[in-house]
């Protein structure tokens, strides 16, 4: 082991260690903290509000459910390009009444955005979506023509 790392002080090796670093770099997470639960909208709440899916594929189909509590069915926008389907949507914040007073509040509204990479080719003009009681369904029906195929290598 080299000699010079047994007796260098830890102050050496890890300059952020300094006195009075500490407290500033609790700060600077304890700001990153809040503004990643911040309900200002700065960004920061969009990547929290990406819905649960579930994927699941049959010899005809591939199955994508999507829990969406409390967003109206003309709220998304489904897309499918290549092999990437997103989903795009938001949920309407609900409006306080008159007289009342919110003392607490975990459920989110805002927008949001999945990207689900397909596990196989999809025939796109076929996609079939509906919603009930808050899930969303797709039903994206197989393409008969194989994904990949093998390419045989000739030498010269």
């Amino acid at each position: 082991m080299n000699a010079s790392l047994t007796t260098s002080s830890p102050r050496r090796l890890f300059p952020w260690l300094r006195p009075g670093t500490f407290p500033r770099r609790q700060e600077e997470i304890d700001q990153l903290m809040q503004r990643f639960w911040n309900e200002n909208g700065d960004g920061w709440n969009y990547f929290a509000m990406a819905p649960p899916v579930d994927i699941k594929e049959t010899e005809e189909n591939v199955t994508v459910r999507v829990d969406l509590p409390g967003v109206a069915a003309d709220d998304v926008e489904i897309q499918l390009q290549g092999n990437q389907l997103t989903l795009r949507g938001e949920k309407q914040q609900e409006g306080e009444e008159k007289g009342e007073t919110c003392h607490h509040s975990e459920r989110q509204s805002g927008r949001f955005s999945r990207t689900i990479t397909m596990p196989c080719e999809v025939v796109a003009d076929k996609i079939k979506a509906t919603m009930k009681n808050g899930t969303l369904n797709i039903v994206l029906p197989k393409s008969s023509e194989p994904r990949s195929h093998r390419i045989e290598v000739k030498s010269n």
